[in-house]
């Protein structure tokens, strides 16, 4: 008796689908550019209404005003990062073998949808504020907004390493030791993230002035406290501790005789990466939150945690790779 087609199909490598994975991924940075920007420079509230921006798809004195240039860009931006996810789930469905791949492609569309919905949500209740912790409902959505575009950016990248022709080519495992120390660096790293998104939008990026000391005669500790100097200061607790954390990532994918070549030179570039996160954190001290230097910062930060996980990904192959008992 012949295997049924859903049994016989093996994966195969699909050019277009691939790139069209690798095109949302740089697209994707291009949007976490522009919604830091629109952060920092404080233009989330350009435009009161939502899905259009003062009733428009085009609206008047966009281009030149740069609050809402930077909003509007964002929202557009947002758009054709929609249109690319849902083509790449679409190619997917139709061409690739691997089940798990196919709902990942959906599963990235839905999210970007969701991500879309809280956006909106950040714009339309900004108005209702929630007294107990000095802050709007609309700030409560954006900080779920910028946790949610560090998963989505994780989502495209696996699609993107998942299609392509190293990945569907590769043999070799890696040790489980390096799979659970990347899952670890990649979990530390998103709550990281999650406390940065907090910190940005409780306005706390300079509640502690100084750096890297956190108080007046190089004090470890901030001589007063409260919200927004705790969270800042948690901000700087977990940068030790990422540090520290990713070096022993690099250090472990550098000594496995599995890792690839590229495995290895994404670990170099980690840690590079990391370096240059460290010291624009202290120039966005330094410089009072420069809106151009604290937007790099947010893109440095994304790139980290892409980069790890696109190494522990890489890890995770033969696990993902493996096929079902029959």
């Amino acid at each position: 008796m012949s295997p049924s087609p859903s049994l016989a199909r093996t994966p195969a490598h699909h050019p277009a689908v691939a790139a069209l994975a690798a095109a949302a991924c740089a697209w994707s940075f291009v949007t976490v550019a522009l919604g830091a920007f629109t952060t920092t420079i404080g233009a989330g509230m350009a435009f009161p209404d939502w899905p259009l921006s003062n009733g428009s798809l085009n609206p008047h004195g966009w281009l030149t005003n740069v609050a809402m240039f930077a909003e509007h860009s964002h929202r557009l931006s947002v758009g054709l990062l929609s249109l690319l996810t849902l083509v790449v789930a679409i190619a997917l469905s139709r061409l690739e073998s691997r089940a798990w791949l196919r709902r990942l492609g959906w599963f990235a569309f839905s999210l970007v949808l969701v991500q879309a919905a809280v956006g909106g949500l950040r714009v339309l209740l900004d108005p209702n504020q929630v007294k107990p912790i000095d802050t709007s409902v609309g700030e409560l959505f954006a900080m779920l907004h910028a946790c949610l575009a560090q998963l989505f950016v994780c989502a495209l990248f696996a699609i993107a390493t998942a299609s392509s022709r190293s990945w569907i080519g590769r043999a070799t495992p890696v040790s489980c030791a390096l799979r659970r120390t990347g899952s670890l660096c990649c979990l530390l790293l998103f709550v990281q993230l999650a406390i940065a998104a907090v910190m940005r939008h409780s306005n706390a990026g300079l509640a502690i002035p100084s750096f890297p000391w956190s108080g007046p005669g190089r004090a470890l500790l901030p001589p007063a406290w409260d919200f927004r100097v705790g969270i800042h200061f948690a901000h700087r607790v977990m940068a030790l501790v990422v540090t520290v954390v990713l070096v022993w990532l690099a250090a472990k994918v550098w000594r496995d005789p599995g890792a690839t070549l590229g495995m290895r030179c994404g670990a170099s570039a980690m840690v590079s990466l990391l370096a240059l996160q460290i010291l624009l954190g202290a120039a966005v001290i330094r410089t009072a939150r420069d809106p151009g230097i604290t937007t790099a910062h947010v893109i440095v930060g994304a790139l980290t945690l892409a980069t790890t996980f696109w190494i522990t990904w890489c890890a995770h192959r033969d696990v993902l790779e493996t096929p079902a008992p029959a």
